[in-house]
């Protein structure tokens, strides 16, 4: 069996009080696209920070590239690029002038700087812009740019915290086609986390993750066979009450959430007449589709992936920051 390029042993990261990663395990193999899929304050983040030495773990191992990360973070940082979840580029240089010091920092020979600071920006087709100050792009091309960079210095893993964050749709699209090619070109390991459904369609394998934990891990297609059947959404003025109802009349598993009542059944269609007919008065609407990623997160862990819901650990490490600055 190959050796993973990423190998994650029952990590643990505490801050204080607060337990932001608990016990995850997990590997990765050379030339994946892995995702971590999960809302805000899930510990995706601070998971990839361990990964990039960033922060000391609290307890369990981890190693890149065959390097603990606790015990030899310089080689680990040579092996891996990074493209942050905020912006991290200098506005006030060049697209090329960014890419020149980053590869000082990294080391890469001078003679290899300018050929290989050509060949990444004509990767993510930023060429006919290299002399123009960052301040001047888009922000999809500044992301397109910290790509560049975070690959620069030929690592064998790329992570990417939030590629995407703040980007329009289609922007987003083309974002996730570089990347695509990237892993062909280059043959580089690619580590991401989301909590966009539709970007983990991308991964090779994804670990869905919630409170610190990791619920699920396997591939998109098996991940969706995990909730099985038709997804059928009925939207009902008293959702409870309708969930008891078809549980005691159809049998199965209803699970009442915002104002609707979800059921996964085979043959969904031939389920929804039968429903509307016997409780009319609880059934406004209903909606029948293939089950989703969504949906399988929503079954694993009992809510939705949100912006807006940040779990209590997220709260609280704000909370902390936002203390932590006033000193």
């Amino acid at each position: 069996m190959q050796t993973p390029i990423i190998d994650v042993r029952d990590l643990v990261k505490r801050f204080g009080p607060i337990e932001a990663v608990r016990g995850v395990t997990f590997s990765v193999a050379a030339g994946e696209i892995f995702g971590f899929l999960g809302p805000n304050g899930a510990g995706k983040t601070t998971t990839i920070k361990v990964l990039a030495t960033l922060l000391r773990p609290t307890s369990g191992r981890a190693s890149l590239a065959g390097y603990d990360v606790v015990a030899r973070p310089g080689d680990v940082r040579r092996s891996m690029g990074i493209v942050f979840q905020d912006p991290s580029l200098d506005n006030r240089l060049t697209a090329e002038q960014n890419l020149r010091f980053h590869a000082m920092l990294y080391g890469v020979p001078s003679r290899e700087i300018e050929p290989r600071v050509a060949e990444v920006l004509a990767m993510v087709e930023l060429s006919e812009r290299r002399r123009a100050l960052v301040a001047t792009y888009s922000g999809g091309m500044k992301r397109r740019l910290e790509i560049a960079r975070g690959l620069l210095h030929k690592p064998r893993v790329l992570f990417l915290d939030e590629p995407t964050l703040g980007l329009d749709l289609q922007t987003r699209n083309r974002i996730w086609e570089y990347v695509v090619d990237l892993r062909r070109r280059e043959g580089v390991t690619v580590f991401m986390t989301t909590h966009y459904i539709e970007e983990s369609e991308h991964c090779d394998r994804i670990a869905i993750i919630d409170g610190g934990r990791i619920v699920a891990l396997d591939t998109p297609d098996a991940l969706r066979r995990h909730v099985g059947g038709d997804v059928i959404t009925i939207t009902s003025p008293d959702p409870p009450s309708l969930a008891r109802e078809i549980a005691a009349r159809f049998g199965g598993v209803a699970r009442a959430t915002d104002g609707h009542v979800v059921v996964e059944l085979e043959r969904g269609t031939e389920f929804v007449p039968r429903v509307a007919a016997a409780f009319p008065q609880l059934v406004t609407a209903v909606a029948v589709k293939q089950p989703t990623l969504d949906d399988v997160f929503l079954k694993l862990t009992g809510h939705a992936i949100r912006d807006e819901s940040a779990s209590a650990t997220d709260q609280l490490r704000t909370m902390a920051r936002a203390w932590g600055g006033r000193r």
